[in-house]
């Protein structure tokens, strides 16, 4: 940010001040050292000059226009959107000296009410603890940021309309992170969710169904081909089987074999065939383990799409 020094106190400093060295009154501002610099002989007049410029910082666009106050941007992964302050658990002044007893018990009558008034009400409550257990799930399946702030909207949603009693809030925040991930086309499967949030697949889908009946959007349809790529990174694969993986997929897409069936099945397939036209085996048992689908599927659709596409694989 380029820094911009107030007039008055330029001028103030030509007033009161000449060079040391050769009595000049000429001078160059140097915004970004921030400091006054003799103009006929180089020597630096003075280096302790104040920025009396805007205090403000811009994350994007939208904050430029605003022109938001200095500090970290607004964050709805918090239940306070990151607006909070804490007081510290040191029982010390500002030059860490230890408080007298009165003191100290006055600071902690503070400590206690500032941490309850930042949780009042059941709702604030159930919006703290959702929105740490939808942090951690993310955390656990190393998921971005826009699909973890995509969960935290459907959830104040939820509470918004008061939908969640009766509901488990670990359930429903899995359910959350999955349509977000469905949103954000993430591919994440439930198991893998269900996984994360110490739940059942189960308890995750019944949540999900609940989503989508309540919300009553649009998620769009998973991708067989954004398996793949997840598959071979899985399976320690190269990119040419990710590539004839993908071709393998789109021809099967032109005879419409995929319709009706598992994208993840399609997609463990695909893989399977490409790793072996491409001399890099890797057996059923391993490419269902990481596709978490059984081999007999993998077997069928293995054969369905051998035979429909009249390939010639040699085991």
């Amino acid at each position: 940010m380029v820094k911009t020094w107030d007039v008055s106190e330029l001028e103030k400093i030509k007033e009161l001040t000449v060079c040391p060295e050769c009595g000049s009154d000429a001078y160059i501002q140097d915004s970004e050292a921030g400091e006054i610099v003799c103009e006929n002989c180089g020597v630096v007049v003075s280096t302790n000059l104040f920025d009396h410029g805007p205090e403000w910082r811009a994350f994007n666009e939208e904050q430029r226009e605003k022109r938001t106050r200095v500090g970290s941007p607004l964050t709805i992964t918090f239940h306070d959107k990151g607006l909070s302050t804490m007081i510290g658990w040191r029982s010390r002044d500002a030059y860490g000296r230890p408080l007298n007893p009165e003191r100290k018990a006055q600071i902690y009558r503070l400590r206690k009410w500032n941490r309850r008034s930042k949780v009042s009400g059941t709702s604030q409550r159930n919006l703290t603890y959702a929105l740490t257990e939808i942090t951690k799930i993310a955390y656990k399946l190393n998921l971005p940021k826009n699909v973890l702030e995509t969960a935290a909207v459907i959830y104040r949603k939820l509470i918004q309309k008061r939908l969640l009693r009766g509901r488990s809030i670990r359930g429903v925040t899995a359910a959350a992170l999955y349509m977000a991930c469905r949103q954000c086309n993430v591919v994440r499967s439930l198991e893998e969710v269900g996984k994360a949030a110490n739940i059942s697949k189960k308890e995750c889908a019944r949540c999900y169904r609940f989503l989508l009946k309540k919300f009553d959007s649009q998620v769009p349809k998973v991708e067989v081909k954004n398996y793949v790529s997840k598959f071979v990174t899985q399976l320690a694969l190269s990119g040419d089987v990710e590539h004839l993986a993908l071709q393998i997929i789109d021809l099967a897409t032109d005879i419409r074999l995929i319709s009706g069936r598992s994208p993840a099945g399609i997609a463990a397939a695909a893989t399977y065939i490409a790793s072996l036209l491409s001399n890099e085996h890797r057996t059923q048992a391993q490419i269902a383990d990481k596709a978490q689908v059984t081999e007999v599927t993998i077997r069928n659709r293995y054969k369905e799409i051998v035979q429909k596409l009249s390939m010639e694989i040699n085991l």
